[in-house]
């Protein structure tokens, strides 16, 4: 079940009501716990669904908060269908423990101010057990303190942002990678594979922008380098010119890109059209199939994206396991989309809340999920892809994948020698 995203965009308290608010609520759940050995079996059964908010007998309520419309809509909408295909077919095949899963959704748009708005309202008026599939650094972020102040898990965020890592938090619950190790493995294809010292940075100006940033320049000094460039642009624009003049101006020979699809595809444009030809290398959140829907360029322009999941399409998917799952699964729930890497993670996220809460029992409680995540180890997902957790380690994969932009899609890089020979093509204009 999704809700459908009304009241999302008031403007929310953000001093100390918020958080006020969340600990007066808190409190009355732990009221209504001491109250629990004094309670007779209806009673208790009565208090125990109200000390467990989200909980039922019969349904299990989550939350999220992600961008259903705006610049980053296809990246919230697909992550939320990619999860939603798995939870609709855990409730027709009777639910978990014989609750069914519920989701709450509403649409921030990618703005920080209405995430934070929709989370206070999951928390204390959707009375959501867990919050789950959140899209973005700046919004998620800035749910945090909230977060804490609440003891509320928050699983499978499609960001991997470093401050969701460190320091570490029990409630927070990573799946993929992060972008510090998507900058580092595409680093040393750069630098090792293509022999790229002269390499620049675009991004987005904000913290998940500062994020990809800092990866990268950490990764660079681990060769004795650092950026030639540094180019940025806002959040919700498509101000790239300033940015791409001091990069191209830095006769850079690769350009990572820390952003959205659409100012993204701008950059790439607009470099080509004033004879700039480097690599352009982006992270996994710029969104695969939206970022080639928009690069219809000629000469193709050489673009290699990293991935933390394995491709959905294509001969390099082939046997792929839980992702021809969630290929099947989309077209059952949602015939008119296209398998995509984005609803892929999304899928994931489902895949690892389910198996917490099949093993955290009939008798759920937002601790003992927590230890349930805790508990999976090399849990499959299909074509080697595994996850892992522990008390200590809350995010569950390590891999990373490289595509690259290849006849209208991005596909598996299986040879670094032909992304050079490419990137050679690319700066004759295309000839041999």
């Amino acid at each position: 079940m999704v809700r459908a995203p009304h009241g999302a965009g008031r403007p929310p308290d953000e001093g100390g009501t918020v958080m006020a608010r969340l600990r007066l609520f808190c409190i009355a759940l732990a009221l209504v716990a001491l109250a629990l050995p004094g309670c007779g079996s209806q009673g208790e059964k009565a208090a125990v669904e109200q000390a467990v908010p989200g909980v039922t007998n019969e349904v299990i309520r989550l939350g999220s908060s992600l961008a259903l419309s705006g610049h980053a809509s296809y990246l919230g909408t697909q992550t939320l269908r990619g999860a939603l295909c798995y939870l609709r077919q855990v409730n027709e095949e009777g639910g978990v423990h014989g609750r069914k899963l519920e989701l709450v959704s509403y649409d921030d748009s990618y703005d920080p101010t209405r995430c934070l708005a929709n989370t206070q309202k999951l928390i204390i008026e959707d009375h959501v057990f867990a919050l789950f599939c959140y899209v973005g650094t700046p919004t998620t972020v800035k749910i945090l303190p909230m977060v804490e102040d609440a003891r509320i898990p928050l699983l499978g965020m499609f960001t991997g942002a470093n401050a969701l890592r460190e320091p570490f938090n029990r409630f927070i619950i990573n799946i993929r990678a992060s972008y510090y190790q998507e900058t580092a493995a595409a680093v040393r294809h750069l630098v090792k594979d293509l022999g790229l010292r002269r390499i620049a940075v675009f991004y987005q100006y904000d913290a998940y922008g500062f994020d990809g940033l800092t990866g990268t320049e950490l990764a660079l000094k681990e060769f004795g380098l650092e950026p030639v460039g540094r180019g940025s642009y806002v959040r919700g624009t498509l101000d790239v010119e300033e940015g791409l003049t001091k990069i191209a101006d830095s006769n850079a020979e690769a350009v990572v890109m820390i952003g959205t699809y659409d100012p993204c595809a701008r950059f790439i444009q607009l470099a080509q059209e004033g004879g700039f030809f480097p690599i352009f290398y982006t992270v996994s959140f710029v969104g695969a199939e939206e970022l080639a829907r928009q690069l219809v360029l000629e000469p193709q322009p050489v673009v290699i994206m990293s991935q933390v999941v394995p491709p959905t399409d294509g001969p390099d998917a082939q046997g792929a396991g839980s992702a021809q799952e969630y290929v099947q699964l989309l077209a059952k729930f949602y015939p008119d989309d296209k398998p995509n890497s984005v609803g892929l993670e999304g899928y994931f996220n489902a895949r690892v809340l389910v198996e917490g809460l099949r093993r955290a029992g009939r008798n759920l409680t937002r601790e003992g999920f927590i230890s349930a995540i805790e508990s999976i180890h090399d849990y499959e997902l299909g074509t080697g892809q595994t996850v892992s957790f522990g008390p200590e380690n809350h995010q569950g994969m390590e891999r990373v994948y490289f595509t690259r932009l290849l006849d209208g899609r991005f596909t598996r890089v299986d040879s670094w020698p032909d992304v050079q020979q490419a990137l050679r093509r690319a700066r004759n204009g295309g000839a041999p």
